[in-house]
């Protein structure tokens, strides 16, 4: 057999999963036994090599996601530990954007969480294939295939047991491996290192056979010529199911699952091997697709160092006030001091330097190909989600979508010397979090900064106090709210004006249309060259844009809204560009008034589990809180609640469900929709 090409023996695997399922401690076991640890972090000690920051070692969560390379089997995997909180969900949302396959951890005793649902579709989104680990096989409650089962009544995708557990809850002590029907036991003195292989105790047998024959019919259904030898009864090989695994996995049919307990470090390594047979390499995906910007036209990359560069930027973190960025390579090659193009912002960029991740500590590259994921010191105005390419070559790939913020706090400087540091600070935050937006009120002469949450605007503020030592104080969360119209309105605005020796004219009709919620605002442009010349239609649209990003209720943007250009006048040596932007704004904005605005507030889906017995006070509590009750889930000795609850009532929520709970209940919230207030 030919040795293998690099690019195929390379992972790019993300581990993501519900808040608290384990996924952290997963990622340090896999560096311990890849020898990439010397010891084994762990979260609840502060010292998850992962988790470095100092805020994600106090709370015990992983906030931004983290970049490392291992080794094993021959095999290179790169590994992006994400976090599971929901208001970091664009971390998530960018990692899944540059991966080829993921590891969902799970559970044994919650399942599938609130959040490992909305990570598993964000994965499916972008169309990755998956393995699944069912984690906390030692705890009380735990139960492997009820886990299984609701895997399969929520995803679309088929779940495939490939192991059994041995025992469960305090007896757990290792899993029957159906494909090679052989019993693997983890040796408690090398810290899970070592552990044994040995042919199947009888007791095992028949659920072994069962569960194993169950597999096999499932692949049958997508592999043909498996099918024909199972149904002529031959017996198939390791060999033989790993391919068909491997063949329904990349092709997003099924998932692959496993089991263990990570903190007991038992069932790791087979989860790496699972990784090498059944996640695909940068080889197995369907190659990359661009628009070339001088043609229009759409174009393709193949995973292949021959081909020109096309690479991503996916996120940038700031190190010791170095701006790093990190790259998703897909074609072609880079090396240490090349220039790159970067096509978004039409400018070329110098790499002073490639570094290979782990975690936070680095090694010197001197080039990359494709199928990496690198890291890049030197680009200067390079941001999360442009593509570096050859400027031969110009392909600019899918952007990464971001999500909206729903809540903002005022900040403001102590003294005049943390002024200027916590402008400094600003700009390179909003730099790293794409979400995080920063606004400077001149009204109330405040800075306000806008996030995905509480504790997203908690984390950052505490950043500002600790890494940039910008003491600040900080105002009480607000909401954002939107505004919008209701009725249909025809208006006409003409602006004339002399200013400094030149007249200025502009005259503009447009008709306001509301749209239907989300559907997000459109400018429909239906002037003819003979009403307004050509050349003055972007300068319309630029004060109609404008205008839109205040109303005229409480200057908050206005959302929703259709305007179509039906009308004007032009007068020859008096129309200006200044001219028609103010008449544009100036008709929307009494447009708006005489349309019956409106605001609008965020709603929020709040997804709330809680032990059976304080359903009501909970349900109670959601009802004072304006919220509408979506649905009711009683899962044995706890109780899903999914409600629709408006931002301002979900203030320091957290605080009050632990006080009604006993501190048992969880609950997540993502925004929803806007509506009227």
């Amino acid at each position: 057999m030919a040795p293998k090409s690099k690019i195929s023996r390379t992972r790019n695997i993300g581990i993501v999963a519900h808040i608290d399922a384990g996924k952290t401690t997963v990622s340090e076991r896999i560096l311990f036994y890849t020898g990439k640890s010397y010891k084994m972090g762990e979260v609840h000690d502060g010292e998850a090599v992962m988790d470095w920051m100092p805020q994600e070692q106090e709370r015990g969560i992983t906030i931004t996601s983290a970049v490392t390379t291992c080794t094993w089997k021959n095999t290179e995997i790169h590994i992006i530990d994400t976090p599971g909180h929901v208001d970091f969900t664009i971390e998530v949302e960018r990692s899944l954007r540059v991966l080829d396959g993921a590891v969902v951890v799970f559970c044994a005793v919650g399942g599938v969480e609130p959040q490992s649902e909305t990570v598993w579709h964000q994965a499916d989104k972008y169309e990755v294939p998956k393995v699944a680990f069912i984690n906390k096989m030692d705890r009380i409650g735990a139960d492997y295939f009820h886990v299984i089962h609701m895997m399969s009544e929520r995803f679309r995708s088929t779940p495939v047991p490939i192991q059994i557990p041995v025992g469960s809850e305090d007896t757990f002590r290792g899993v029957i491996d159906l494909i090679n029907r052989k019993l693997l036991i983890w040796d408690e003195g090398s810290q899970g290192a070592e552990y044994t292989t040995s042919e199947m105790p009888e007791e095992f047998a028949d659920a072994a056979a069962h569960e194993r024959g169950k597999m096999i019919e499932t692949l049958a259904d997508y592999d043909d010529d498996l099918a024909e030898q199972y149904l002529a009864g031959e017996e198939l090989s390791a060999a033989q199911i790993n391919s068909a695994l491997r063949k329904a996995t990349i092709a997003l049919k099924i998932v692959p699952v496993l089991c263990g307990a990570a903190l007991r470090n038992k069932g790791i390594q087979p989860v790496l091997d699972a990784v090498i047979n059944y996640l695909p390499s940068p080889e197995d995906i369907p190659p990359v697709t661009g628009i070339n910007p001088k043609t229009k036209q759409e174009e393709v990359r193949h995973s292949s160092d021959k081909e020109p560069l096309a690479a991503l930027a996916f996120k940038i973190m700031l190190d010791e006030g170095r701006k790093l960025t990190y790259l998703r390579i897909y074609s072609g090659q880079i090396s240490a001091n090349d220039e790159v193009y970067n096509v978004v912002k039409k400018k070329k960029e110098k790499v002073a330097r490639l570094l290979r991740m782990h975690a936070n500590k680095r090694e010197r590259i001197d080039k990359a190909v494709a199928g990496e994921l690198v890291a890049v010191l030197g680009l200067k105005e390079t941001t999360t989600g442009d593509t570096l390419c050859d400027e031969a070559h110009p392909i600019i790939l899918e952007q990464i979508e971001f999500y909206e913020p729903v809540i903002s706090q005022a900040i403001e400087a102590k003294t005049p010397a943390d002024q200027e540091k916590l402008a400094q600070a600003l700009i390179k935050l909003t730099d790293e979090d794409p979400t995080l937006r920063v606004k400077y009120e001149d009204e109330t002469a405040q800075t306000v900064i806008s996030g995905m949450g509480e504790l997203h605007l908690e984390i950052i503020v505490d950043r500002l106090r600790r890494e940039f030592n910008a003491r600040v104080n900080v105002g009480r969360p607000r909401v954002v709210y939107r505004e919008t119209i209701q009725k249909q309105i025809e208006i006409e605005s003409v602006f004339e004006k002399e200013l400094g020796e030149k007249k200025h004219f502009g005259q503009v009709r447009v008709e306001l249309v509301p749209r239907k919620r989300g559907m997000g605002n459109e400018i429909v442009n239906q002037l003819s060259e003979e009403i307004i010349p050509v050349e003055y239609h972007e300068a319309i649209e630029e004060g109609l844009r404008e205008a839109m990003m205040s109303g005229v209720l409480n200057s908050y943007p206005v959302i929703d809204v259709s305007v179509r250009l039906i009308g004007g006048a032009y007068r020859d040596g008096e129309s200006s560009m200044q001219g028609y932007k103010i008449a544009a704004a100036t008709a929307f904005r009494d447009g708006c008034l005489t349309a019956d605005p409106v605001m609008l507030e965020p709603i929020m889906m709040v997804d709330i589990i809680t032990p059976s017995e304080f359903m009501g006070d909970v349900i109670g509590d959601i009802n004072a809180r304006r919220g509408e009750i979506q649905a009711v889930n009683p899962k044995g000795p706890v109780s899903e609640i999914k409600a629709k609850v408006p931002l301002k009532a979900m203030f320091g929520y957290s605080t009050d469900l632990r006080s009604a709970t006993q501190g048992r209940a969880v609950f997540t919230m993502i925004f929803e929709e806007y509506n009227k207030a």
